[in-house]
């Protein structure tokens, strides 16, 4: 599975073109086809972004509950509003209008790294969210959970 790290701010044109992170698109390398998939974060004012694996992954999960379940309905809605995004010979991808403007990003786009997946953040936003989620951090003394016992290293 892909893990993303870091942030990087790219360019964006006035066609929505936007170059991918090569540290992130060699993350990509092993998903089919080349590209991402883009869609409305559910709790941030950003764009998510993961490999296809991922969402073929989320689909077969969202299999497993039972149909017609208000769970599953909710959830599968997520899908609909996803985006499959495919890279050009230069490794950008054209983000759509709507997700654009869900993120109010204009001429530069932040690429969050989240481990298993990426945010694309309009930079201003992206500075005000990390000041706040670090200060609730600090506030609340957040810590990651400890490895459980006999987990390896």
């Amino acid at each position: 599975m892909a893990i993303f790290l870091s942030t990087y701010l790219n360019k964006v044109d006035r066609k929505g073109r936007v170059s991918v992170p090569a540290a992130f698109r060699a993350a990509l390398a092993e998903a089919s086809p080349a590209g991402i998939v883009a869609y409305r974060a559910v709790k941030l004012p950003a764009l998510e972004a993961v490999g296809i694996d991922r969402i073929e992954e989320m689909s077969r999960r969202l299999d497993s509950l039972p149909e017609l379940s208000e769970e599953r309905e909710a959830l599968a809605t997520l899908l609909a509003d996803m985006r499959q995004l495919a890279f050009d010979g230069e490794g950008r991808i054209v983000l759509p209008t709507t997700l654009i403007e869900y993120a109010g990003i204009k001429d530069l786009a932040a690429f969050v790294g989240r481990g298993a997946a990426f945010d694309i953040w309009e930079p201003a936003a992206l500075d005000v969210y990390k000041a706040e989620a670090r200060r609730r951090a600090l506030e609340k003394g957040r810590i990651l959970p400890r490895r459980p016992v006999g987990e390896g290293k």
